[in-house]
């Protein structure tokens, strides 16, 4: 566990992501976490009768337009958009760990499921056991017609 928390500290990457090296050497360091992709009715499934958390790692620009219409749901940013690019959040993991412990299930989503996968390899890499990603993000759970918080207050 030690080697692979020292991986992905070396991994961790605060420069700009513009031309998406960094997000490739995160990827090859991780390589041999294996994180289940879940479909959007799989992770409704989830959220709403099985216990698990709802982790949203879009911006928080993006969630404050909308988000899944969950009771456990919590935002932190795996990358920010910056003048300069897009930076990895650095207190991504200490973040998550200050609101969830390691025996939490959860649902980790963006918005269209490349920003989880990373943030579900870091989270497995840190000790989380109970981690999903939910594949085609929040642009799938809005095609599939799924509740959010935006449709909620429509209706």
């Amino acid at each position: 566990m030690e080697d692979q928390k020292s991986s992905l500290q070396e991994g961790v990457c605060l420069m700009p992501l513009s031309s998406d090296v960094c997000l490739r050497k995160e990827t090859d360091h991780k390589s041999s976490t294996a994180v289940a992709t879940i479909d959007v009715h799989q992770a409704n499934d989830l959220i709403h009768s099985a216990g698990y958390s709802y982790l949203d790692v879009r911006t928080t620009e993006e969630f404050n337009k909308d988000h899944v219409a969950v009771e456990n749901v919590l935002n932190v940013p795996y990358i920010f958009k910056t003048p300069e690019g897009r930076v990895k959040n650095p207190q991504f993991l200490e973040q998550v760990m200050s609101a969830c412990n390691k025996d939490v299930h959860l649902v980790v989503a963006c918005q269209g499921g490349g920003r989880s996968l990373l943030a579900s390899e870091e989270l497995m890499n840190a000790g989380y056991e109970h981690v999903r990603n939910m594949g085609g993000g929040f642009s799938a759970w809005i095609e599939n017609g799924l509740v959010t918080m935006k449709s909620k207050l429509i209706e």
